[in-house]
């Protein structure tokens, strides 16, 4: 190891940037030690000591501008784009609301590769952020480069997306450095590497669990449904004639946890349509969930709500939501109503193409977790178990994953829609599985709803042990 990375390692820990003891992290898990690099622009030679190394790294890399991911790493990245004499570009928290609506400052050309410096990278989230956020303005992005890693594989994590991660400092080199300097004992250095060695997540509970710590009525009782009848299967019910939406629906009824409906496109909906859904829901005990997706401003959803030939708030315990308008949207749906409602926040979807982000994604859910007397969870999709695995460990555990694109094989279906197996569903976190075409195109929907719901709950079990 070079003097400049011991001398870095040392003055870090001088100025208290390196942290050693008990921290509770974002992630719930308890770590041995906390790295907090904020602080260090109040120090000019320590800057210096972090660029010259940086530079040592990026001599070989090729790229046409390069960005830090704020805060603490944007300062590193415009003394950096000064010495090498390379634009500067950066991402805004938000888009410009006025001028030219930018969500990406500098000047570059569509087409050109952008390198990207952090401080830190712990499981990647904020990198697939700040990437996604370059590709969609037209710029390429091939490389990361952090000033430490402390992730158990943060290498492999961007190279599953096709990126490539570059550091200057491990976490090996800093208790390496600490330990011959006398800043650090064996004992304290083995806890942290054995931290280090391991994936970081949530201390996951198992369902039942979750449901004594979940006190919002509706998503407490499609937990209950849930344990109650040994399904975790919901049925996507989109045919547009009554005679088959009941014929099937009574036959997979048994099967389910949930419906969920589109009532608009019934073409013949008529005044008998509400009482006969509820007759079989009470009969076959599952729960009604109305596929709306409203996305309007809250005094339009409202009507559309509980007005109009549907008056969808007198029957269905359940909707969907787009935040596209904005948090006003949930007191617009479920405020002063006379009987508890709740909706499932869109997060990520399974169509291919969708024009979802992972920074949409984010927002969608820290406003959720504000608002859980109404938001019983999400509706999102994965490309893998582990990218579902990242998902879930967004979510509250008191908030629930509904999976669509969920298939008993994998595939697609020719019209975007990309399919994952329900075994990966659950695996990943998925508290429940949507199912359309795979059971209602079937010659026996009863029978093809059995398997599902056979796979669904023995994946389930497996998973909630």
């Amino acid at each position: 190891m070079n003097i400049e990375k011991e001398k870095l390692i040392l003055d870090l820990h001088r100025i208290e940037a390196l942290k050693f003891g008990e921290f509770k992290l974002k992630s719930g898990a308890t770590s041995p030690f906390y790295i907090d690099l904020r602080s260090i622009i109040s120090y000019p030679e320590i800057i210096k000591n972090i660029v010259k190394l940086l530079k040592v790294e990026l001599a070989n890399m090729q790229f046409d501008v390069l960005t830090g991911i704020p805060y603490t790493a944007l300062p590193l990245a415009a003394q950096l784009s000064l010495e090498l004499d390379t634009p500067l570009v950066y991402q805004r928290k938000e888009v410009k609301a006025y001028g030219t609506g930018k969500l990406i400052e500098g000047h570059f050309k569509e087409g050109q590769t952008c390198l990207i410096i952090d401080d830190l990278i712990t499981t990647g989230e904020s990198k697939f952020e700040a990437a996604e956020a370059m590709e969609m303005a037209g710029l390429k992005v091939k490389d990361f480069v952090c000033l430490i890693d402390r992730s158990y594989n943060g290498s492999e994590i961007l190279a599953s997306k096709g990126y490539k991660l570059t550091s200057i400092i491990t976490v090996a080199d800093m208790l390496e450095v600490l330990m011959v300097s006398g800043k650090m004992d064996a004992k304290l250095a083995a806890q942290v590497q054995e931290f280090v060695n391991k994936p970081v997540e949530k201390p996951q509970l198992n369902f039942e669990q979750r449901l004594t710590k979940t006190t919002a009525p509706l998503t407490k009782k499609l937990m209950e449904t849930i344990l109650r009848k040994e399904s975790n299967l919901i049925l996507s019910l989109d045919v547009e004639d009554t005679n088959t939406f009941f014929k099937v629906l009574d036959q997979v009824g048994p099967e389910i946890c949930m419906v969920k409906t589109h009532v608009d496109i019934i073409k013949d909906f008529r005044g008998d349509f509400v009482p006969r859904l509820k007759g079989l829901a009470e009969r076959h005990d599952f729960l009604i969930f109305e596929d709306r997706k409203f996305a309007d401003i809250g005094s339009t959803v409202r009507k559309q709500f509980r007005s109009g030939v549907h008056k969808i708030a007198d029957w269905a315990e359940y909707v969907t939501v787009h935040m596209i308008a904005g948090e006003a949207i949930l007191d617009g749906l479920f405020g002063d109503l006379e009987s508890p409602r709740a909706g499932f926040l869109l997060a990520r979807m399974s169509a291919k193409g969708n024009l979802i982000s992972e920074t949409y994604t984010r927002q969608v859910i820290e406003i959720g977790k504000n608002r859980k007397e109404c938001v019983a969870g999400y509706i999102g999709h994965g490309q893998d178990v582990e990218d579902i695995k990242r998902f879930r460990n967004k979510i509250p555990q008191d908030q629930l994953l509904l999976m669509p694109g969920v298939n008993l094989d994998t595939g697609g279906d020719g019209l975007g829609q990309q399919y994952l197996t329900v075994e990966a569903a659950i695996e990943g976190g998925a508290d429940a599985i949507i199912v359309g075409r795979g059971i209602i195109a079937s010659d026996d929907p009863a029978s093809q709803a059995r398997r599902y719901r056979d796979a669904a709950w023995k994946a389930f079990q497996t998973k909630n042990k």
